[in-house]
């Protein structure tokens, strides 16, 4: 059964919005730092954002201004809003849990990101 389902992706023009959701179950999302990572093809999965169980986030600085990470602790949810899409951040979009500073790591199956010129 998989751990963390993401949803949201899909196709959108350059300057558009798009908001992604990943879903966990309880016993994971709680104490986990959750992160939205991206990869292209030919190219390694790279960090987007990430925010701690008490709510810190941190951001790449490619998308820093434009991209915002929240967390639904009801929902067992973190969510990854991005504006002023650009091509260049068309890429599959992977959800990440991280417990206990890489004691246990969990990925989501991606959710893919077009964005249109």
């Amino acid at each position: 059964q998989a751990q963390l389902v993401e949803s949201g992706g899909g196709l959108v023009q350059a300057g558009g919005s798009l908001r992604l959701s990943c879903a966990a179950s309880g016993s994971i999302f709680r104490p986990a730092s959750m992160a939205w990572y991206r990869q292209t093809p030919g190219k390694q999965r790279e960090f987007v954002a990430s925010i701690t169980s008490g709510g810190s986030t941190t951001y790449a600085d490619s998308v820093k201004g434009r991209f915002t990470i929240s967390r639904d602790n009801a929902k067992n949810t973190v969510y990854l809003k991005m504006n002023s899409l650009k091509p260049e951040d068309a890429a599959v979009y992977y959800c990440n849990a991280n417990i206990g500073s890489g004691l246990m790591v969990y990925w989501g199956q991606g959710t893919r990101v077009t964005v249109s010129s």
